[in-house]
């Protein structure tokens, strides 16, 4: 009986474990990975403009942002990519 309790434990363990990996991967994939070099000019700018949603705090410093990224998809577009 000893036997058989340990072994549900190292499989709750590996189950355990497996959750966790997901769970990194896909903050990892969602927080640091954003691949903005693939995306078309408007994504880029909804991107960006979301990055900054996301990271400034002041309405100013929000405001300064945004702008940046409209700058940023005015010259995507202007280079036609």
């Amino acid at each position: 009986m000893r036997g058989l309790q340990s072994g549900l434990g190292l499989l709750g363990f590996l189950v355990v474990v497996a959750i966790a990996a997901a769970i990194a991967y896909y903050a990892y994939k969602g927080i640091w990975q954003t691949d903005e070099q693939q995306l078309r000019c408007p994504a880029a700018l909804n991107a960006c403009t979301k990055n900054c949603r996301r990271t400034t705090t002041e309405a100013p410093e929000a405001q300064r942002c945004q702008e940046a990224c409209q700058r940023e998809a005015d010259a995507c577009a202007a280079s036609g990519r």
